[in-house]
This record gives structure tokens, sequence and C-alpha cells, in this order.
């Protein structure tokens, strides 16, 4: 099964991952997260699939997230506006994210060595 590996290729974090993934020799497509962002139906389907918490998706730490002051907006928004603003900026989601047989939000080298 080939995995899908979204990233922005100048976060050091996936360079670090992708990296990773070369190195073990694991047959993956990527994806730039910028210019091909997950639309909502995907965030939909990973966040059901992976049972993940909308919030987890955001990019807590990018400039973005900062500027539209989401760390006060979230507690009220509800999930259907929370998907549809994560699908209107791959800046704003959590990278990277690699798709296989389980999701995996952010890179953790050990829980990837486990499962991969």
């Amino acid at each position: 099964m080939k995995l899908l590996f979204i990233e922005y290729p100048q976060c050091s974090t996936c360079k670090k991952a992708k990296q990773w993934l070369e190195n073990n020799k694991l047959d993956f497509q990527d994806r730039n997260i910028v210019s091909e962002t997950p639309t909502e139906e995907e965030l939909k389907k990973w966040i059901k699939e992976s049972e993940i918490i909308i919030n987890k998706l955001f990019n807590t730490s990018g400039l973005k997230y900062r500027e539209l002051k989401l760390k006060e907006k979230l507690t009220t928004m509800e999930d259907k506006e929370k998907i549809k603003l994560l699908a209107s900026d791959g800046m704003l989601i959590k990278r990277p994210i690699l798709i296989g047989k389980k999701i995996h939000i952010g890179f953790k080298e050990k829980e990837w060595e486990e499962e991969l």
C-alpha cells in the first residue's frame, strides 16, 4: 500500500519525516499541504478514521493560527466551522500528515517505527 505524505516542503519537521520515509524505503506519494490543501471531505474522513480531536489538527505554532487568534475562537466554534476553516488554508493544519493503514498527524518517529 502506497502511503500519502502531506507536507509543507519548507517545514523542518516535514523534511525530517520525509527523510525518515526515504531512509526506510517506504513507498509514498508526496503532496504539498498549501498547493493541494485537504478538502473538507478528506478532513472529515480522516477525523472519523483516526478518531482525532479536530482541535489537534490545527497548527497551533503557526503564524496564521496566531494572527486569527484561534486559541480563543476555537472554544466557541462548531466542528463544521473548524473543518471549513482548516480546508481554507493548508498553513492552519498541523503537519506532516501520513496516511496509510492509520493516520498520523505530526512526526513521531517511535510511533512511525512501530506501525510502519
